[in-house]
Order: structure tokens, then sequence, then C-alpha cells
């Protein structure tokens, strides 16, 4: 099909050695229809040339809720005080993990709030070995800053996958969003990441869409920060409130959210057009804006979705954001449900297998 005028605007603009904020900014800027149908239909033309229309499953245990943090816009922060705290079982995760793989799932997510205890980290090597002696599963961990160490530990337990968001590629805004008590530091996040990829880990990051004191051209930092990261899998999801945070009604937002969804959407639609061949999820967050916010990321180019294995009884005590979804459905509901919006967009779920991103083997071939 002969591209358009826009659609070549767009090209050139992200394939030229040059590209800046500006440029990334007037793209993010696109909200017409037509600019919107160019966008999308470009980013899902490399999805299809480079991933696929393939969706990969990871079944998302949320098996921590204790958090040593403070971030000022976490339902989870520590200073939560609403907050009933929880740390699943072996016994509950395993059955979580006997699920995934009775349902083709293949792979798991294991996140938590931030612990940097000997006891966490035992606790967590102790229940990858255990899922990878039972089951050929891919293993993701989202546990935070940790220490090198500590990571290197995760790896050679079994997992092979580490998601840790940058949150914002800017120090200035990273700041802002954080307290003055040592313990949120731009360079340590940045540092993290760093040491994850020297180990050997497929290293995910990504950033929120709409946070108090936020700018497009944040946002477009964003983009290139991932770009320069390198990173292989990648998480973008607008930013929803939770009453229980210093962020709540704030009135320091220069994104609206009736904004934030569509930027969310040309956000994904350029690092897919940008990095080809990584990894990008579609967030649950999504669906709190639009009940069909999840197709519609996999539509401007995301492929990884993460239905919620989490048990029931403790999902509504993992709550990032407020008006979370499916809180009341089991993981057989949630899936059923899943199979038939991905079916209902044209995508095709990539079932028992791990969906490992392309570009970290092409990533790690010419490092």
């Amino acid at each position: 099909m002969e591209k358009t005028s826009i659609q070549y605007n767009i090209m050139n603009m992200l394939s030229s050695p040059s590209l800046n904020k500006r440029d990334i900014v007037s793209i993010l800027k696109m909200d017409t229809r037509e600019e919107m149908d160019a966008l999308q239909s470009l980013a899902m033309e490399v999805k299809q040339e480079r991933v696929n229309r393939i969706v990969y499953f990871r079944g998302l245990i949320e098996f921590s809720n204790q958090c040593r943090k403070n971030c000022f816009y976490c339902g989870l922060r520590k200073g939560n005080k609403g907050v009933n705290r929880f740390r699943l079982s072996e016994e509950e995760i395993l059955k979580a993990a006997d699920f995934a793989h009775e349902n083709r799932y293949g792979s798991l997510v294991l996140q938590s709030g931030e612990d940097q205890s000997e006891d966490f980290t035992d606790f967590v090597c102790r229940v990858v070995k255990q899922i990878k002696s039972r089951y050929d599963l891919g293993i993701t961990l989202s546990c935070g800053e940790q220490s090198e160490e500590t990571y290197h530990r995760f790896f050679e337990s079994g997992a092979h996958r580490y998601l840790l968001r940058i949150e914002t590629a800017s120090p200035d805004l990273y700041e802002k969003w954080h307290p003055e008590d040592g313990k949120h530091r731009f360079v340590t996040r940045l540092n993290c990441l760093k040491s994850l990829k020297k180990i050997g880990f497929q290293v995910g990051s990504g950033s929120m869409v709409g946070v108090p004191y936020q700018t497009y051209e944040d946002i477009a930092g964003d983009i290139l920060f991932l770009r320069d990261m390198r990173v292989d899998m990648m998480g973008i999801g607008p930013f929803i409130e939770h009453s229980g945070t210093p962020f709540y009604r704030s009135e320091a937002y220069s994104i609206r959210q009736e904004e934030r969804l569509g930027l969310t959407l040309r956000m994904i639609a350029i690092l897919r057009i940008l990095l080809k061949d990584v990894n990008i999820a579609s967030t649950t967050a999504m669906q709190v804006l639009d009940k069909f916010g999840r197709e519609k990321g996999l539509l401007f180019g995301a492929n990884v979705i993460m239905p919620n294995l989490t048990p029931l009884i403790h999902r509504k005590d993992y709550l990032l954001y407020e008006d979370k979804p499916c809180l009341n459905e089991d993981a057989s509901q949630c899936n059923n449900c899943l199979e038939a919006r991905i079916a209902s967009v044209g995508e095709t779920i990539g079932y028992g297998e791990w969906g490992d991103p392309l570009h970290f083997f092409r990533r790690t071939k010419t490092s």
C-alpha cells in the first residue's frame, strides 16, 4: 500500500540520525484521525514484519506488596497506612505457576514491592528454583532496585528477564516524584539497569504517561532514553491516581487524564517503529481509561499481555493505582476474557512460547 505524506514524514523523522526531542514531540502531538491512522498503520507494518502478530502471555503473580520505598505516585508506598501488607506463601505462588503451565502460558512475571532483606532474596531464589524444577516457563522478575550481587543470585536461580521501569528519564522530574531521603536516587535506578544488562538479563524498563510536572518533552526524553539504553522490553502506561498518595488530585498536572490514553498509544507506536523487535506490553492501566484499552495497545504495536494470576483474596491489596480492572475475576475467567479480546483484533496467542524479544539476541550478538 502506498504511504501517505504523513507516514513519510513520520518515517523520515524516526529514521534520522539527528532525531531529537522536538521531532518526537511533533509526533506525540498528532491527534487527528488521519494522523493517528497513519501512525498506527506504520507501527503495525513494523510489528507484522519484525515480531509478527503474536501476543505472548506473561502470567502475573503479585506476590508481595511490602515496600521500603515512598514514591509519591504509587499506592504501595511505605507511607500509605491504608494498605493491608502481604506476601504470598511458596505454595500459593507454585499453585499459580501450576495454572500457568496447565493453560500453556509460556512465561511468568513475579512482581513485588521493593524489599532488600536477605530473607526476601532467599525467598525469591527459592521460589524461582522450584518453578524451574517443575516447568519450562520463562521467568521475569520485577522486584525493584537490588544490589548487583542479588541480581546475580536471581539470575543464577533461573530468572532470565528483569523489569525495572526508569519511570522518567529526567533526573529533575525523578526528584519531584520521590522524597529526599537517600533511598530514591535517579543514579541508583540507572546503575541497576546497567547491572542487569551486564549480568545477562533480558532487561525491561518503561515509563508512565501523565504524572504531575511531566511534559511532552519529558516523554520524548523517555523514548530517547529507552532507545539509547537498548532495553529489550517495555512497559508503558497512563498514570492513574491513588488516593493514598501525595499526587492524588495534584494541581501540578500538565497532561490531562483524557489525553493520557491517546498519548500512551502514540508512544507505543513510536517505540515499535523506532526499536523494531523489542517486546512491548499492553498494560492493564490502559483498560482503566478505556474498556478496550489493552486491545488498542496491541493495535498500536504492543505484543505482550500479562493476565493476572494473583489469588483473588490479595488482588485488592496490590493496587499501584485505583480502579484496577479484573479484581473479581479468577485466573480462568481472566484467561477466557483475554482470549476473546485478543482474537477480536486479529492477533494470535503464542501459547507455550517464552516469546523472548529478538532485540535481546541482536543486542547481545553485537555488544
